[in-house]
């Protein structure tokens, strides 16, 4: 990182570099901007993170970020149907992507746009920070739309076995609530409870703006203040997150018992927060247990015709995660044989370790994996928006070298100091014939 002038650009303050990526924050409301010029294509993406999530949700409005993010599309005070300016048909009629999402540690809208229709999209995402329509008429179609996105979930065995361990890990902890929510709250909450979560969280000094690709430092960032500053700092602070999960204090398990073709197994383990440095070597664990033919998980159990394949689940949040093992397992094999060569490897990392060569695979796999995945503007602005999610953007640039300093001995220590089975919470899904 270098220095800056703070001055460089009125109405901001510099705040660091890495990467070619710029951080500043609007002095008038505390919004905080990343910027990366890239003039390899005549496009630009532009986000904004809002620091909210399901992780900010309680029993009686789980599911509202989510559902927020779909009338936050319905219009604001300068883009709307009456006015013949709505956002899709802004967007769209200039060809631009659009769209929004939501996760445990933040929800994100966007658009890539040609460039030279930047200024439109800004002014958009500042319109709808503060004065989107949040009105019962539109949130009745689309409490709608939710549940039936809530109900695809329930018919995916993988999707209902996973959001059972979640709460089975997670007792106090929101991570307990899946993202979509519980479909009691998804078709009970009140416009009004919408309106109070919206006026809680969506405020400048609670959300970074990411610019990237093709367009001028100096003018996006004169646009950003055009736009954003007639917003002031939220009137109250923001509300932190202060539940701790509890130590867990043996080993959970979850069975579900639903019609389907195949059973699964899923052992899970608590992880840190995501910015702790035992997060790289959980990233390479995972490609050693899992990624490829020659992975060991995948020549334990698939090679043997065990289970058709593994997926490995070890996203770093802004809080403890957990670090999951898959197995969809082959027509007729008996769960406890599986989840007992899956318990039975991680004993033998603790005690044998991992060799110098799987190390060095594993990172070779992360660095390619990693560079297909920043191909393109938007593709960099959403990695950057899950580094901004677990609080710390340059989790994005730094990746890789922390990933290039995971070691044979630091991956042992962390299935030693990790991988506990009063830590573990597994679960399995047991496939039923349909009834006749």
């Amino acid at each position: 990182m270098c220095p800056k002038n703070n001055n460089k650009f009125t109405g901001y303050d510099f705040i660091k570099e890495s990467a070619g990526i710029e951080e500043y924050v609007l002095v008038e409301n505390s919004l905080r901007v990343l910027v990366l010029e890239d003039h390899s294509a005549p496009v630009a993406t532009f986000m904004v993170t809002y620091h909210v999530g399901s992780r900010n949700e309680a029993i009686g409005y789980t599911g509202s970020t989510h559902l927020l993010e779909h009338l936050m599309f319905k219009g604001s005070r300068n883009f709307n149907k009456d006015k013949n300016t709505a956002i899709w048909t802004e967007l769209q009629n200039i060809g631009a992507q659009i769209n929004a999402t939501t996760w445990n540690d933040r929800t994100n809208y966007f658009e890539v746009v040609p460039s030279e229709h930047l200024e439109r999209a800004i002014a958009i995402e500042a319109d709808r920070m503060r004065h989107a329509f949040l009105k019962d008429e539109d949130r009745q179609p689309e409490m709608t739309v939710v549940r039936n996105e809530f109900e695809r979930g329930e018919n995916s065995p993988f999707d209902v076995l996973d959001k059972n361990i979640w709460a089975t890990a997670y007792q106090a902890h929101p991570y307990h609530h899946s993202t979509i929510g519980w479909r009691s709250d998804i078709e009970n909450v009140s416009t009004e409870r919408l309106k109070n979560f919206y006026d809680t969280y969506y405020w400048p000094n609670n959300a970074t703006v990411t610019v990237i690709g093709d367009f001028n430092k100096k003018e996006a960032l004169a646009s950003i203040n055009k736009y954003f500053s007639e917003h002031s700092k939220s009137k109250e602070p923001i509300p932190p997150v202060y539940t701790d999960e509890p130590e867990q204090e043996g080993p959970r398990r979850i069975m579900v018992k639903r019609t389907g073709q195949t059973g699964i197994v899923g052992i899970a383990h608590k992880t840190p927060k995501g910015l702790h440095e035992d997060t790289y070597a959980l990233q390479v664990l995972s490609k050693i247990l899992a990624d490829g033919k020659t992975s060991r998980l995948n020549k334990l159990i698939i090679d043997k015709g065990l289970a058709t394949s593994i997926f490995m689940y070890d996203f770093p949040f802004l809080d403890n995660g957990l670090f999951i093992t898959y197995a969809f397992l082959t027509p007729g094999i008996d769960h406890k044989e599986v989840e007992k060569i899956i318990i039975n490897e991680y004993n033998n990392i603790t005690e044998s370790g991992v060799s110098k060569e799987e190390v060095e695979r594993a990172q070779a796999q992360i660095r390619a994996t990693v560079a297909f995945s920043r191909d393109g503007t938007y593709a960099v602005a959403s990695a950057l928006n899950e580094a901004i999610a677990i609080g710390d953007w340059t989790f994005y640039t730094n990746f890789m070298d922390n990933i290039s300093n995971a070691t044979e001995e630091k991956i042992k220590e962390v299935v030693k100091k990790y991988f506990t089975e009063d830590q573990s919470t597994t679960g399995w899904f047991i496939a039923k014939e349909p009834k006749v």
